[in-house]
């Protein structure tokens, strides 16, 4: 399983969460609340932490390619939702054993 991370800083963490597991959830499987959500797509699954300044993603797929195409989708929604704060992405690779 390959695995990205990232942290976005930002006062809309759970306006952000919720968002973008409601626009998914009219195509693939999600369940969130206020605080946490997680996202499966065919080729990968997004985890979702939200604090009062930072909205933390985790997203792991089987291979490196599709680790990429999830990073990509996530990364692309949420700057689209997140336009006005134009977040920064800068992913964390790992690779769980």
């Amino acid at each position: 399983m390959f695995t990205n991370t990232a942290r976005i800083s930002t006062t809309r963490a759970s306006t952000y969460l919720q968002q973008l597991c409601k626009h998914f959830g009219h195509k693939v499987e999600v369940q969130f609340d206020p605080t946490s959500g997680h996202i499966s797509f065919p080729f990968g699954q997004c985890d979702l932490s939200a604090t009062q300044d930072n909205l933390d993603l985790t997203v792991s797929a089987e291979t490196d390619a599709d680790l990429s195409k999830t990073s990509r989708v996530i990364a692309s929604h949420l700057e689209r939702f997140a336009f006005r704060e134009n977040p920064e992405f800068e992913w964390q690779p790992h690779t769980a054993a």
